[in-house]
């Protein structure tokens, strides 16, 4: 992949990402997607996507994920988080809260985080909101 390729699949400067990726037969997810929703309501300036990493394999692409929930925090300028969490609220309160206050480190884009923000910039319709 060339550098002008790799740059356009870049996040937007503007919008930071936080993605859920689970899968619809793990119990914890189902029960954790009220709470992912509940948290997108509370901070609107972020974009939220819920993914099921099979259904919707197009979109996620090679992320690798072996923890259900993961989830993924990025923008433009990398990767904000990427691992499981406990499916509590506060625990993904306290980190959109390090989120919003830009105190979270940033890593390098991955390939495969930039095909998969990518992916979700170019989808039509994605879980929560946009």
């Amino acid at each position: 992949m060339s550098d002008s390729s790799a740059a356009q699949l870049l996040p937007k400067p503007d919008v930071t990402w936080v993605i859920c990726l689970c899968a619809d037969w793990c119990a914890l997810c189902r029960d954790y997607e009220a709470v992912f929703a509940q948290m997108a309501a509370r901070y609107p300036a972020f974009r939220f996507a819920w993914l099921d990493i099979e259904d919707q394999s197009d979109l996620v692409g090679d992320v690798d994920v072996e923890t259900f929930p993961t989830v993924l925090m990025a923008d433009g300028q990398g990767v904000r988080f990427f691992g499981p969490l406990t499916p509590q609220p506060n625990t993904l309160s306290r980190l959109l809260d390090s989120l919003q206050s830009a105190s979270l480190q940033v890593a390098p884009h991955a390939l495969t985080t930039r095909q998969l923000i990518d992916a979700l910039q170019k989808a039509p319709n994605h879980w929560i909101k946009t």
